[in-house]
């Protein structure tokens, strides 16, 4: 939309405030568009400004992570509802929740979200589908495949899984650790519930450390060594559970995991360590420290296998892991391993450890590579789009949660992406029991779905208590007579799981059909689009103005180094244009954004074209404005067979609903004479703006010619009502348009009164060929 939004952030606060025309507005009073973090906002010094100042439409992102938390331990979650909550009071606010992934499985969470539009969806357990169906619109990639008649760009997935098999070094230390961590718990048995908790949840997140990488177990089992523990009293096991759950395990609900290794509960003294077991951990350490690199750690080789595989077939991949650590030495491996046989790649690591905007600095810094690899834990799987400069995913560490690997593959998967085919690959231990369990109960029955269904369904809420037993039962829980647990589930609580995921996907499927919103018409939206173009420019006709505009002030527009990108030479305009931003002429433009992302996409509303369009119009209206921006004109044309007028219209009206507002639009409208009587062209809408963009001069024109022909198209508007078709079309159109549009909101009747005769702007004549 080319608007000029007030992007609202701490390094900006201090410029934006110094803008102010006064000091007693506040930078939410005085700026009419703002974007801005809900986590900013949301508390602090802002939040009252902002409750008081808001705008009458707030157009929330990735709004399933503000839905109503389920427990208090969700502090920055609450705030966000809460805040949110607050802006929906106002009944006369518009609130715009968007969001991928609107239903979690928690139909709690849900509920607290159509609350937001409407508090009497927040009540009772069920509501009738009709009642919601004007609230909620969703779009399926599927609806949008084809639309209004042309293929839309997205790309195909190619998913692979690939399995490595633990060193003899790597797997005698996690055997170790495994066969540590069930002492553990067992010698924790005589302990308090809360104490033996803790033990459970410091065993669990050793055992996802070891796993990701040896830099990730030394990270958790070095704060072992480094401290001596904090002193936390928990009263229950459930308190235990809410504060060390999120760090272990990856949450099935909206809160986000965090990606710092999960030290904390063998860092905690409830857990009642001893010595010996304290020893065991140190020595544990020590191992881990002689584990790094491809030559112990296999899973590090195959990844690096891959990678290398992917940049040779020109591929831009994104590797994914849970952890900080993990991250950082993947970063610092992969740029050493890879430089022999890429020497220009460039490898960086983003994570939870640095603020969003220096995550987006960094990304952005990387995507200026030409080989490149980006390393990121997940809090770069949601709410930012990488489509742009990557185009594989690999799955390093595997989630816990089968949404969050939805997740990182749609950060490429999208449209937008310029490649027909993404890759994504899953790595994962053939003789590790962590990644078997996570893999044949959650990841692969999520990719069956989603194969079936064409859609990506949540996993119901139950399924964090499942995955946590089943892995309690493998992990910390010693195998039988010497013998492994073998990995083809049939546990109870797993096979319920199953069945009643598969439910759900159903009623989901029938859900999303219902919801799709069969209302929405292609050809009603096509008509709105056919009515919108003409009024803010196609993309071809701000390119044709530009062209012509900017030879009228001494420069021109010249084609550059790529098809669809222009070299612009402002001419007379140069300084002037360059007050508006650091702009460089000669500077590359384009008027399709998809064909060349580092050129100026140039639309209608882009602050050049309107300094053009001031430009022009300040010339044509002087009182001596020259042949060159002259408001009435004539050429001898092959475009017409009979003389024809333009008119370039102002049409002003009185709208009346509870109080009266004046607006005022642009048209064209053209007419012939035919036996003495004035004749408008049809179709009103089309005919005139055809026939200029056809019409070329053929001959030159004598200065008393032009005067003539224009002083005959004058005298023909002499007639009292000669506007009254055109009035009397467009008034029909805009009542069409207007009641449509205010039916679907309920709001009332418009009255639309015109101002006659409308004001003409502009008169030029076509005369057929050569001939006078």
């Amino acid at each position: 939309f080319i608007l000029d939004p007030a992007v609202i952030q701490p390094s900006r606060i201090a410029r934006l405030e110094r803008n102010l025309p006064r000091q007693d507005l506040s930078i939410y009073q005085y700026y009419p568009h703002l974007v801005v973090s809900i986590d900013f906002i949301k508390a602090g010094r802002h939040r009252a400004s902002f409750l008081q100042n808001a705008p009458d439409l707030i157009i929330v992102d990735e709004a399933h992570l503000a839905t109503r938390p389920r427990s208090d331990i969700q502090r920055v979650q609450h705030q966000r509802f809460a805040f949110l909550h607050e802006l929906a009071k106002d009944p006369s606010r518009h609130l715009l929740l968007v969001t991928a992934t609107p239903h979690s499985g928690i139909e709690e969470s849900f509920r607290s979200l159509l609350g937001l539009l409407n508090p009497k969806f927040d009540v009772g357990t069920h509501t009738d589908r009709k009642v919601l169906l004007p609230h909620v619109v969703q779009r399926r990639r599927s609806d949008l495949e084809r639309w209004l008649g042309a293929e839309t760009p997205f790309p195909q997935r190619d998913s692979t899984e690939i399995a490595y098999n633990l060193s003899d070094a790597y797997r005698s230390l996690f055997a170790q650790v495994l066969s540590y961590c069930r002492e553990a718990v067992e010698g924790g048995k005589g302990l308090k519930a809360q104490q033996q908790r803790v033990r459970h949840w410091a065993a669990i997140a050793i055992l996802r450390c070891v796993l990701s990488s040896p830099q990730a177990a030394e990270a958790v089992l070095g704060e072992r060594a480094r401290k001596k523990g904090f002193e936390e009293i928990f009263h229950s096991v459930e308190e235990v559970d809410q504060i060390f759950k999120p760090q272990v395990l990856d949450p099935f609900a909206e809160e986000d995991a965090g990606d710092y290794a999960p030290s904390a509960p063998l860092e905690d003294e409830e857990a009642q360590w001893s010595e010996a077991e304290k020893k065991k951990l140190a020595h544990f350490l020590k191992s881990a420290r002689h584990l790094a690199g491809p030559e112990s750690d296999r899973k590090l080789a195959v990844l690096l296998q891959s990678v290398a595989k992917l940049l040779a077939e020109g591929y831009r991949p994104i590797v994914f892991c849970r952890f900080i650590p993990t991250a950082e030495y993947l970063e610092t491996w992969l740029l050493r391993l890879l430089k022999s046989k890429f020497p220009d790649v460039r490898v960086t690591a983003v994570t939870g450890k640095i603020g969003d905007e220096v995550r987006r600095v960094r990304v952005n810094e990387l995507a200026q590579e030409k080989v490149r690899v980006l390393v990121a834990t997940d809090c770069l799987s949601e709410g930012i789009n990488l489509q742009d400069h990557f185009d594989a995913v690999l799955h390093y560490d595997l989630p816990w949660n089968p949404n969050r690997l939805e997740q990182r593959e749609g950060r490429v998967d999208r449209f937008g992406q310029r490649r027909e085919v993404v890759k994504t690959v899953l790595l994962y231990g053939a003789d590790n029991q962590v990644d078997l369990v996570v893999l044949d109960v959650l990841l692969r029955k999520a990719q069956t779905i989603r194969s079936r269904l064409g859609i990506s369904v949540p996993v119901p809420a139950q399924a964090e208590q499942v995955l946590e037993a089943v892995v309690d039962s493998v992990l910390l829980r010693r195998p039988t007579h010497g013998v492994q647990l073998t990995f083809g589930f049939t546990d109870p609580e797993v096979s319920r799981l199953h069945a009643e995921w598969e439910a759900f996907a159903e009623r989901e499927g029938m859900e999303r059909a219902y919801f799709s919103q069969h209302g929405i018409q292609p050809q009603e939206v096509s008509k709105e689009l056919e009515a919108t173009d003409p009024v803010l420019g196609e993309p071809q006709a701000v390119q044709r103005f530009l062209a012509d505009a900017s030879q009228r002030f001494n420069g021109r527009l010249a084609p550059a180094d790529k098809e669809e990108v222009f070299s612009l030479i402002p001419g007379d305009l140069q300084q002037k244009l360059s007050s508006l931003g650091s702009y460089q002429f000669p500077l590359r433009v384009t008027f399709d954004r998809l064909k060349d992302e580092t050129a100026v996409y140039l639309g209608r509303t882009h602050p050049l074209i309107e300094t053009y369009c001031s430009e022009v119009l300040g010339q044509s209206f002087a009182p001596e404005p020259g042949e060159l921006f002259a408001r009435a004109g004539a050429i001898y044309t092959d475009a017409v067979r009979l003389r024809t007028c333009i008119l370039l219209l102002r049409c002003r009206y009185l709208l009346k609903e509870r109080v009266e507002e004046f607006a005022e639009e642009i048209i064209l409208a053209g007419f012939q004479r035919h036996e003495d009587r004035l004749v408008w062209l049809e179709p009103l809408a089309e005919a005139p703006r055809q026939i200029l963009e056809a019409a070329r001069p053929v001959a030159n024109m004598p200065a008393p010619e032009r005067t003539s022909h224009v002083g005959w198209a004058l005298d023909m508007l002499k007639e009292g009502d000669w506007f009254a078709p055109l009035i009397s079309w467009r008034l029909n159109r805009l009542q069409e348009s207007h009641q449509r549009l205010r039916k679907l909101v309920k709001a009332h009747k418009l009255s639309i009164q015109p101002h006659t005769p409308p004001d003409i702007l502009g008169c030029y004549v076509l005369v057929p060929g050569g001939q006078p």
